[in-house]
């Protein structure tokens, strides 16, 4: 016992000699803080640094208001006075009127669902002198292509363009065929050309060949083993949310989806067959994509309204309506809203009709005696998606066509005659907020508002004609060259010889473009 407490003892001494308490692991307890007093403390020291900033920021103001005072101080005027004067001149007559009239006349433009439109300029694009069966334009508003029965394509930039409104660019990329529908890709670096053959071609945005879709074999039946179209096409347009996807329809009662890779090889992706309420083939007259790229709308010769999943199956439509227009006839487009709900149609019974697809046994709206003799009349949606807007077709002689402006509910909010020629295509841009309508004689009209209308043609129309100098015409001009051994020495009734004459008109020449 005595040995262990003299160990006991020896451990304590050396524990007190070298500093610490024991020896091995320490049980170590937790910090404790007392929150209270911490967020006292913040408080306390935030009010202090508070009120000196406040006061620091008054001494400043103040210096800096005495700085500003230069010179014995402004006697301030009565305020009886000034009051009265304020309150004579708010309470004239003439003021009143001029109050009232702006009041009234920013009430008119509230209840007025037409001050808007941009259609109180015209611009004249003249695009040839046959229908003009396409129109497009880049998703930036920067350039505008148009396509026609005259086999051409033509290119317009509206930054390059003047006052004369002349193409930079003009190609037949199909050949002898027509065009039928053009397309700016959603990225604006490819343009898709629909033509009268059964081949879609691609170009890029300055109008040259990219790629083309290869053709079918007419000699097999089934229209999934052949690897294109064998009839001539009705429409084509782009897959908005695939950059490098794209639909067509045609005659052969098919429709197909097609990609083009990085190297413009374009292949085919899916083959969608239509058929009638008999389950027997039928022709497609127009397709378009949804906005948000889920559904594929068609138009069958029949009058039907079928509706597809872009991503399949496609053995039957997801939704179809067998009377939407009359039997035979040629629906001429299709146009989704951007709220991917409501469809407007253009039908060759001279009828356009707007339908709600959560509830499409029945149109929200329907307007007839709209007469359409193209197969291609085209209709679309305002950039506030509130307006549709729409053309007439007239025989040539007999009237004036008409751009037409209707409302969701298909009630007529304004009309505007165009020419004695059919309006064909229509296109609102929503960048530029412009309509350009091309008609079947070949012009394209181009409507805008110098107040609510952006770049576009209001470019192109302030520009001056770019003019040759003087001395680029003096050189560009022919000179004709005379040898010496070719010239028959003779003189003039002056006495000039010939080779003199014609270096003092040279050297004429020379001085004047100096």
């Amino acid at each position: 016992m005595d040995i262990s407490k003299e160990a006991d003892m020896g451990d304590g001494d050396i524990s007190k000699v070298m500093g610490f308490t024991g020896f091995g692991k320490l049980q170590k307890s937790a910090k404790k803080f007392d929150l209270d007093a911490i967020f006292e403390k913040t408080r306390r020291e935030a009010k202090i640094i508070l009120s000196h900033n406040v006061s620091r920021d008054e001494t400043n103001a103040s210096d800096d208001i005495d700085d500003m005072l230069i010179g014995p101080p402004m006697s301030l005027a009565k305020p009886d006075t000034v009051t009265t004067e304020d309150h004579a001149s708010s309470s004239s007559p003439i003021a009143a009127k001029e109050m009232d009239s702006d009041e009234d006349s920013d009430y008119a433009d509230q209840d007025d669902p037409t001050s808007h439109f941009p259609i109180t300029h015209e611009a004249l694009l003249q695009h040839g002198s046959k229908p003009v069966s396409g129109i497009t334009f880049d998703p930036a508003g920067a350039r505008l292509v148009t396509g026609g029965y005259d086999f051409e394509l033509k290119l317009w930039d509206f930054v390059s363009m003047d006052r004369r409104l002349k193409p930079f660019r003009c190609a037949a990329p199909c050949g002898s065929h027509q065009i039928k529908a053009v397309q700016f890709s959603p990225t604006g670096d490819a343009i898709l050309v629909c033509p009268g053959s059964s081949q879609a071609k691609v170009l890029d945005r300055d109008g040259r060949a990219k790629g083309e879709c290869p053709k079918g074999d007419q000699y097999i039946v089934n229209m999934t083993n052949t690897k294109g179209h064998i009839a001539n096409l009705n429409c084509a347009c782009w897959q908005p949310k695939q950059r490098s996807h794209f639909l067509t329809c045609s005659h052969d009662c098919t429709l197909r989806l097609w990609n083009i890779d990085e190297d413009s090889k374009i292949s085919q992706l899916n083959v969608i067959k239509c058929r009638n309420k008999q389950g027997k083939r039928c022709v497609p007259t127009t397709c378009t994509f949804s906005p948000d790229g889920k559904l594929i709308a068609t138009a069958l010769q029949d009058g039907s309204l079928q509706l597809w999943n872009s991503k399949g199956p496609f053995v039957q439509p997801c939704m179809k309506l067998l009377t939407a227009h009359s039997v035979g006839t040629d629906t001429s487009c299709l146009c989704f809203a951007l709220d991917n709900r409501y469809l407007a149609s253009r039908g060759g019974d001279d009828s356009l009709k707007l339908w709600d697809i959560r509830q499409f046994k029945r149109p929200v709206g329907v307007v007839l005696d709209l007469e359409n003799v193209f197969p291609m009349t085209e209709c679309c949606f305002s950039p506030d998606q509130q307006t549709i807007i729409t053309g007439t077709s007239v025989q040539k002689g007999k009237g004036e066509s008409e751009l037409l402006f209707f409302d969701k509910q298909l009630e007529k909010l304004k009309s505007i005659s165009i020419e004695d020629s059919s309006v064909v295509r229509c296109a609102w841009h929503p960048k530029l907020n412009q309509i350009f309508v091309g008609c079947a004689s070949g012009a394209v009209h181009a409507y805008y508002s110098p107040d609510h209308s952006n770049r576009g043609v209001k470019l192109c129309i302030v520009k001056e004609e770019k003019r040759k100098s003087s001395i680029s015409e003096q050189t560009s001009a022919t000179v004709t060259i005379i040898t010496r051994k070719s010239l028959i020495m003779g003189r003039c009734a002056n006495g000039v010889t010939f080779v003199k004459l014609i270096r003092c008109q040279c050297f004429a020449r020379i001085s004047r473009a100096i």
